[in-house]
Parts: C-alpha cells; sequence; structure tokens
C-alpha cells in the first residue's frame, strides 16, 4: 500500500495542474461528461426496455444520485457546475469570473455531448434491435447503420439522448417550464451553500441530487427537466449525426429553449433567494464563554 501510496503521489507531482482556470476547466469536462454518461444511460435503459428495466421513478432517482457523486467527484477543484445555467447564477453573484464562465461553459457542453456519445456506444446493439421494425415509420432517408432511428413514433428513441415535447405541449409552456425548474434548481442551490444556513459543505452534493429528484418528480412531465443547457444543447449536437437536422428543426425550433430559458431561470432563482431570504439572515456572533469565581471575576487559568 506504501508503495502504491508513493506512486500516487509520484504520479500527482507530475501532472498536477496548477493553473486554477485550466484545473477547474478540465474537472467540469470530466464532471459533466460522467454527468451525461450516467444519465444518459438511465434514460437509455428506460426506453429501450421498453419501460420495463426502469420507471419515471428510477430516472428520478437515478439523476439524483448521478448529479450528487458527480459533484463529490469535482467538489474540491471547480465545485461541480456541470451546468451553464449555475455557472451564469454564480457570475451575476459575483462567485465566478467571466472568462471562467464562458470556458465553464465549451467545456460543459463538449462534456454533455460526450457522455452522451459514450452511452450510446454502450447502448448501441440494443438500439439496433429496438429500431429494426421501425422502417414503417421513416424512409430510406432517415436509414442510419442498418437501423431506422426516428423522433417520434412508438419506436422512436432520439429522447434518450435530449428533450422533445409532445405535439400538445406550445413551445410558451415549455420556455416556462424549463425558466421555473431551473429557478427552483439554482435557488436551493443557493440555500445549500449559503454559510448563513449552517448546512455542512461534506452534505451539499447529496442535497443538490435530493432537489434535482424533487424537480423531477414535480415538474417532469412536459419535457423530462434537462434545466441545464450543456445536458440538452451537447447530446442534441450528437443527435444531429445520428437522426438528421430534425433534432433542431422539431416543433418550430424548440432546440433553443432549453438553452436560453434556463440561464434566465437561473440567475432569478438565485436571486430572488437573495431579495427574499438570504439578505435577512441575521448575522451569527460568536458565543464566548467565561469561567468566574464567587465574586463574579473572570478566572484567571495558569
Amino acid at each position: 500500500m506504501a508503495v502504491e501510496l508513493e506512486r500516487t503521489e509520484q504520479v500527482r507531482s507530475k501532472i498536477h495542474i496548477k493553473n486554477p482556470l485550466l484545473r477547474n476547466a478540465l474537472s467540469e469536462f470530466f464532471g459533466t461528461f460522467m454527468l451525461l454518461f450516467i444519465g444518459i444511460g438511465i434514460v437509455m435503459q428506460f426506453i429501450l426496455s421498453n419501460e420495463k428495466l426502469n420507471t419515471w421513478i428510477n430516472i428520478n432517482l437515478g439523476w439524483g444520485l448521478a448529479i450528487a457523486f458527480c459533484v463529490y467527484l469535482c467538489s474540491k477543484t471547480s465545485g461541480g457546475h456541470f451546468n451553464p445555467a449555475v455557472s451564469i447564477a454564480f457570475l451575476t453573484l459575483g462567485k465566478l469570473p467571466l472568462k471562467d464562465f464562458l470556458v465553464y461553459c465549451v467545456v460543459q457542453t463538449i462534456g454533455a455531448a460526450l457522455g452522451s456519445l459514450a452511452a450510446f456506444g454502450l447502448y448501441y446493439g440494443i438500439c439496433d434491435h429496438y429500431c429494426s421494425n421501425n422502417k414503417f415509420i421513416l424512409d430510406q432517408v432517415n436509414k442510419f447503420a442498418g437501423a431506422y432511428r426516428t423522433i417520434i413514433g412508438s419506436k422512436a428513441t432520439a429522447a434518450c439522448f435530449c428533450s422533445f415535447p409532445a405535439f400538445h405541449v406550445s413551445n410558451t409552456t415549455c420556455f416556462f417550464d424549463q425558466f421555473a425548474g431551473t429557478a427552483i434548481l439554482v435557488l436551493f442551490v443557493c440555500v445549500i451553500i449559503d454559510k448563513r444556513n449552517g448546512i455542512p459543505a461534506a452534505a451539499h452534493p447529496l442535497l443538490f441530487g435530493l432537489v434535482v429528484m424533487m424537480i423531477g418528480t414535480a415538474y417532469g412531465m412536459n419535457l423530462g427537466y434537462p434545466i441545464n443547457p450543456a445536458r440538452d444543447l451537447g447530446p442534441r449536437i450528437v443527435t444531429f449525426f445520428i437522426y438528421g437536422s430534425g433534432v433542431f428543426s422539431y416543433h418550430s425550433y424548440y432546440f433553443w429553449i432549453p438553452v436560453i430559458a434556463p440561464l434566465f431561470g437561473a440567475v432569478a432563482g438565485a436571486w430572488s433567494y437573495t431579495f427574499f431570504v438570504g439578505a435577512h439572515i441575521p448575522e451569527q456572533r460568536e458565543t464566548t464563554y467565561v469561567l468566574v469565581d464567587e465574586a463574579n471575576q473572570p478566572l484567571k487559568l495558569a
């Protein structure tokens, strides 16, 4: 064990990144990659098994756990944003520089895209089998690698990657759905990280996961609660090469909504906490206890 520890430290000394932005960017990339690799796998297991191996509550639980453990993964580096909406909230609160925010957005989106692609690779064979009887839905134009992969229909698989609202859900509803869901997320992130609330730092990632579970159980019906521009846009870029341009034109070019609406919702959620609660929490003063004698005089300790 001692030898292994020494080797670990030797490797650490050689590859340790001292530049904070580069270090945090690497963490945001890898953390978002892992989040989507796990999260997309959860959704694929749900859809590709005809909803037999997973249920809706399993998706909420799985994503909550994925958030919790991935934030634990990067808690000592970037803090584990994995979400441009969270990052923009921190930017407006003065907790993140503009340059860092822009870099985070890029690496989060790339990490999300590659994470979803890796999950697709593991489920490629099952997806092929699932789509094999899907020929009656689309013509040869939508044929990919010998299987028919579709955005809509009884055997649609595009929803494994990102959100596609039903036709009866308007884009206006979609916008406010993403606004509200992200506002709730960031509001409670601010509650959890506010030192005045006294929540131990070790509990933060688990609580973040529980917040995501709560949102999913309350407002997952319309879109599946992406509430994260990188989470939706990154995999959608991947689907462009699998399903075609329809992933962007679907539902009157709905794709921009889960990218833009969460940014506004995040800022609203962060500042609503500040205005309604955070700014009004009394400052905690340290209590000092002094030993006194019978004459109520302070005792001198030897």
